[in-house]
């Protein structure tokens, strides 16, 4: 009997072998995306913590200023405790380093060179030919590591003189070595000698500490926090911190990107289930003669069972390669961080897991065995006699929708919930599988009652409506597919279209100046792209502009094991909705408070609500001030949070006057190209950026679609896969048909009325399941605006329903399936159909 199987399948697979190939192709894509998205992200978060730890060292506690810099006088107190076995301090600053042929953004760190072999052994300088020992502690002398080395287009053995440029500055400094950190460029230096080389003296980033061998930790930092003259800001972290706040601020997207890939596999598992449901219809009358034979119902269905897992298989041995292939691909094209922006300048190295690998395997057998289980049902309940007289599949009446309203009221309900591990809304996910699985189990008690309610007129029409009364649960798994295939497409669309409308709403409110200017040095808000103070004055007093507006952005860290805020400061006026895209009204600010206003992200990360004080704002700045929390703004930015204040007070706070950029008005009738070239002159040496409003939306539009350039694609693969399904599913329908069509045509009807019914019922089934699909991808795109957005990132849209966009998918999807069911209708209702009622096992 097991060789009559494998015969059986075996000729089933040579004679349809694109039926095999089709579901194979559906796990393979699934697999491979899902694998691929997994493999570049846990190569970009290996390589970033890499960095870290070279850079880091591993220290046991870092000291560090949650806003600003440490004074240098700290050190001596921490240093000669005595409980500290080695104290390190550590200037981190920011430029860019240019040669005449190249130029780069550097990271620069300032250390003892007499400490760093014991703490950050990475960052050790080493000297160059023809360099002397006292190199590492000269003035204006840098050690490269091999990235910036690439980068300026200079070899270790043939350093030469580099120009740094931080805001308006131009430093010439030297070459003398290497470093053996890897990561994005990187310079060291001498920590007297960064301070005096950039005009930061007493100032310092962080203290990295190594304590005596016993010392308890917690109880350390208690007693040392009450030493005389200890700063308010000062914050211990402890070393893995930095990786680990880019892997939590990261987590969202990653998972995100997890799920989108997962839909292809889930689309995927349907087109299993479409291609075996063709392959049992078409093979029914030789599975039963297989059970007249002697092959029990159990058998039958582990045999259609072991074809699924075999195309499973088969699929994911092909996804892990194509998987691997595709993620090798986008590490050397596109970096590490597949449109985030988490992982800019990271180039990292594949990092291939066997276990991961075997997962994703699993899960896409997992996938196919899922979809194979309804047509091995199938199979399992043929009834031999019926199915050899030719009487076909029949089913039994569709049962109430009682379940499927469990899983819908049941995913309503975790709607609601809220996130776990971390701002991931697991939840949420599940809520959005039990809906589409809800809604497709309620289909057939859905279509029982339509059909009940039809009372056809024509005689075609009405022999449509009575052959749809009798197999009601083909009519309900033709449906089921194009639900699957649309419901899920529909939802991705909404999505994306609320999220970018809302973003150009969004830059309309926080762009309203006609022209900005901003260093063309550095990463914006770096140090290295901050202009000084006194610059935006300058500019304003220039003839042809009527006002400007300075902007000041700063990090400020809250919470060590959170990612930075970013601290914004610009003139706010009396009305602040004029300047900032406000959520709700602003709440007036009570006398003797500072308002303050944050973002949506820090209402959720840090607990926070309007009319409140912070006083964790107060430590940092190391001010006996209390900040009143005004309002909430929407921003779409920084995932991690940002707070805004008047530009008064922030000077009122620091006294630095340096901003990251200035936005102005030009007076009316000034010359836009002579009014660059003053500020240009005014910024001389130095360069300045340019940019429109209309260019930075322009922009910023172009890194939205490049982010969700991932989403897109994985929507299109689902959306192809889910109209192969339903194409291979009304074929499937069809073709079992082929006696049907032989005793119509011998009761006197045409072809030509034989494909008007086929094409009907594929027209009518189609455009039910597309108002279904319709009505559930709305639904949970509800889910993924209001609830899995906000949860994830911590910002909230307005829903948008492109209308004209859904309807024209919808259109698509009744087209291809009226169209694939006139065609199998063509190729069932010929010659062979008429031969086929003479058949007679």
């Amino acid at each position: 009997m097991r060789a009559l199987f494998r015969t059986f399948s075996w000729q089933d697979l040579r004679r349809h072998p694109w039926r095999s190939l089709a579901a194979v192709a559906a796990v393979m894509l699934g697999v491979a995306l899902a694998f691929a998205v997994h493999v570049i992200n846990a190569s970009a978060l290996d390589e970033f913590s890499q960095a870290v730890r070279a850079v880091n060292g591993q220290p046991d506690l870092e000291l560090r200023a949650m806003q600003g810099a440490l004074p240098e006088s700290l050190y001596a107190a921490i240093a000669t405790h005595p409980q500290v076995e080695r104290a390190s301090p550590v200037l981190e600053l920011s430029a860019t380093a240019s040669t005449p042929s190249a130029s780069t953004p550097l990271r620069i760190v300032g250390a003892d060179a007499l400490l760093l072999p014991a703490i950050a052994p990475a960052l050790m300088p080493r000297l160059g030919a023809g360099a002397d020992r006292l190199d590492l502690f000269a003035p204006a002398t840098l050690f490269l590591n091999a990235a910036a080395l690439q980068a300026l287009g200079l070899t270790a053995d043939a350093p030469a003189p580099i120009s740094l440029h931080t805001g308006l500055q131009s430093l010439s400094v030297r070459v003398a070595g290497t470093v053996a950190a890897g990561g994005a460029p990187l310079a060291v230096m001498d920590i007297g000698a960064a301070q005096d080389l950039f005009g930061r003296g007493g100032e310092l980033s962080r203290i990295d500490l190594q304590l005596r061998p016993g010392t308890d930790r917690a109880t350390w930092q208690q007693a040392v926090r009450a030493l005389p003259g200890w700063p308010r800001n000062a914050m211990f972290a402890e070393p893995g911190d930095a990786a680990q706040r880019v892997s939590n601020l990261s987590r969202a997207y990653r998972v995100n990107l997890t799920v989108l890939a997962l839909v292809a596999l889930f689309t995927g598992a349907y087109l299993v289930f479409s291609v075996l449901a063709l392959g049992v219809a078409q093979r029914a009358p030789q599975f039963a003669l297989l059970a007249v034979l002697g092959a029990t119902p159990r058998e039958r269905l582990a045999l259609v069972l072991a074809e699924s897992a075999l195309l499973g298989l088969a699929g994911s041995v092909l996804g892990i390669a194509l998987g691997s292939a595709l993620a090798y691909a986008a590490l050397q094209w596109l970096g590490g961080d597949l449109g985030g922006g988490y992982f800019a300048g990271v180039r990292p190295a594949l990092q291939w897991s066997a276990p991961a690998a075997l997962a994703y395997g699993l899960l896409g057998m997992a996938a196919a065995l899922a979809g194979g289980w309804w047509p091995a049902g199938t199979a399992q309940a043929l009834p031999p006699a019926q199915t050899l007289k030719g009487l076909g599949l029949a089913t039994g009446p569709a049962r109430g929708g009682w379940l499927g309203m469990v899983l819908i009221a049941a995913g309503a309900l975790l709607a609601s919930a809220p996130p776990v591990f971390g701002h991931i809304p697991l939840a949420a996910y599940v809520a959005i599988g039990l809906l589409l699985v809800g809604g497709i189990a309620v289909l057939p008690w859905g279509i029982g009652v339509l059909l009940r309610r039809l009372r056809p007129r024509n005689a075609l029409a009405l022999l449509a409506l009575e052959r749809a009364r009798r197999m009601r649960g083909s009519a309900a798994i033709a449906v089921g597919g194009v639900v699957a295939s649309l419901s899920l497409a529909v939802a991705l669309t909404v999505m994306v279209a609320s999220f970018r409308g809302s973003v150009m709403q969004w830059l309309d409110a926080v762009l309203p100046a006609p022209l900005y200017v901003r260093s063309a040095l550095g990463t914006p808000g770096s140090d290295a792209a901050l202009l000084p103070g006194g610059f935006a004055e300058a500019v304003a007093a220039l003839p042809g502009i009527a006002r400007v507006q300075p902007l000041r952005a700063s990090p400020l860290q809250i919470d060590a094991a959170r990612p930075a805020l970013t601290l914004i400061s610009r003139p706010l006026g009396p009305d602040p909705a004029r300047s900032l895209p406000l959520v709700g009204e602003a709440l007036p600010v009570p006398k003797g408070r500072t308002g303050i206003y944050i973002s949506e992200a820090v209402v959720d990360l840090y607990g926070l609500r309007p009319g409140r004080e912070w006083p964790a704002l107060a430590q940092a700045f190391q001010t006996p001030e209390r900040f009143f929390i005004a309002g909430v703004w929407r921003d779409y930015a920084r995932q991690s949070g940002a707070v805004a204040l008047d530009r008064a007070a922030w000077l009122r706070l620091t006294g630095d006057a340096r901003v990251s950029d200035i936005a102005l008005w030009p007076a009316e009738g000034a010359d836009a190209a002579a009014l660059q070239q003053a500020i240009r002159d005014l910024a001389a040496p130095a360069p300045v950026d340019f940019a429109s409003a209309s260019a930075i939306r322009e922009r910023s539009l172009r890194i939205f679609d490049r982010s969700f350039a991932v989403t897109y694609w994985l929507q299109a693969v689902a959306i192809a896969i889910g109209l192969f399904g339903v194409a291979a599913s009304f074929s499937a329908q069809v073709l079992a048909r082929r006696k049907e069509f032989g005793l119509l045509a011998h009761l006197g009807l045409t072809r030509q009325q034989i494909l008007a019914v086929v094409a009907g019922e594929g027209a009518a089934w189609t455009g039910v399941g597309a108002a279904a699909g319709l009505l559930l991808g709305l639904a949970v795109s509800v889910v993924l605006v209001h609830v899995v957005n906000p949860q994830s990132f911590h910002w909230t849209m307005d829903l948008a329903v492109p209308g004209a966009r859904l309807l024209a998918l919808c259109a698509a999807v009744v087209a291809s399936g009226t169209l694939t069911a006139w065609l199998a209708g063509r190729a069932a209702a010929g010659r062979d159909a008429v031969m086929a009622v003479k058949e007679d096992w």
